[in-house]
């Protein structure tokens, strides 16, 4: 590509008015640009021969290329995750300045990610383990075959205890009732119902 340049004559009446035999116009001349372009034949040909193609990338030297490929192939699963960052743990713009602290911020979320991953394959596990098929964890009790950490915070989310105080002195605790659900939830992931009392 070409970068010219072209002058451009425009005539404007020296006074106002309207223009007869005697008017004397002013000439300005204006510099503009222009672009000039021509098809690169050779480096078409050379894109031509990698049309379709779709390199996959890896550090791993110990990887065959099917390996490369099967592991490619995970990409969904891992971006599927990183999605839930924005959708279940609503991550949002921060303006932060400290690279540490964006760090720090992003480190919280990957802990995050990973005890949310953590309880999904326990459960799912335990379920295999234990002839569950399904849990009725959506709403209106539908059923789920492959629960997710969303579906199970969200069936102890209700889950409350009271203290009750008069003064500085403390009465009475009301202790929260577990359901069946929830109570066969802790069972699957190994969580005595114990830890919701006192």
């Amino acid at each position: 590509m070409t970068v010219g340049e072209t002058t451009l004559k425009e005539f404007t009446q020296e006074h106002p008015g309207r223009p007869g035999p005697e008017t004397l116009y002013r000439r300005k001349d204006r510099r503009r640009l222009t672009l000039a372009w021509e098809v690169d034949e050779a480096k078409i040909a050379y894109d031509r021969k990698s049309d379709g193609m779709y390199p996959l990338l890896t550090n791993d030297r110990t990887l065959t290329p099917a390996q490369v490929l099967d592991a490619h192939k995970r990409q969904p699963t891992i971006e599927k995750r990183f999605e839930q960052t924005k959708t279940v743990f609503e991550i949002a713009p921060v303006l932060l300045k400290n690279e540490g602290r964006i760090e720090a911020l992003f480190f919280l979320y990957f802990v995050a990610l990973l005890a949310q991953a953590l309880i999904e394959r326990e459960l799912r596990k335990a379920m295999k383990r234990e002839g569950v098929d399904e849990l009725p964890l959506y709403p209106e009790e539908r059923r789920s075959r492959r629960p997710t950490t969303e579906q199970v915070l969200r069936v102890f989310a209700a889950v409350e205890r009271y203290n009750i105080y008069r003064g500085d002195n403390l009465l009475q605790v009301c202790e929260p009732e577990l359901t069946a659900l929830q109570k066969q939830v802790l069972g699957l992931l190994g969580v005595p119902p114990a830890k919701y009392r006192s």
